[in-house]
C-alpha cells in the first residue's frame, strides 16, 4: 500500500481532509511542524529573494568591511 502526504495551506483545508478521511474510514495521523510559522515565512521569503537575485555574496578572504564596499 502507498502512503499519501498532503500539505494543507490553511485550517479549512486541514479540516476538510480530516473529514474526508474519517468518512472513508481511512486511518490517519497528524504531526505539527517543529518550526514557528513566522520562521518558516522568513525562510520562504529568503528563498524567493535568492531566486530573484536579491542577495549579497561575501568573499571569505576579505574582511567584513571590505566585503561591504
Amino acid at each position: 500500500m502507498e502512503t499519501v502526504i498532503m500539505h494543507p495551506k490553511n485550517n479549512e483545508q486541514l479540516s476538510a481532509l480530516k473529514a474526508f478521511a474519517k468518512a472513508l474510514k481511512v486511518d490517519f495521523e497528524t504531526t505539527k511542524s517543529p518550526y514557528h510559522p513566522d520562521f518558516v515565512a522568513k525562510i520562504k521569503t529568503s528563498k524567493k529573494q535568492v531566486k530573484e537575485g536579491k542577495f549579497t555574496t561575501l568573499d571569505p578572504s576579505k574582511s567584513i568591511w571590505e566585503n561591504l564596499r
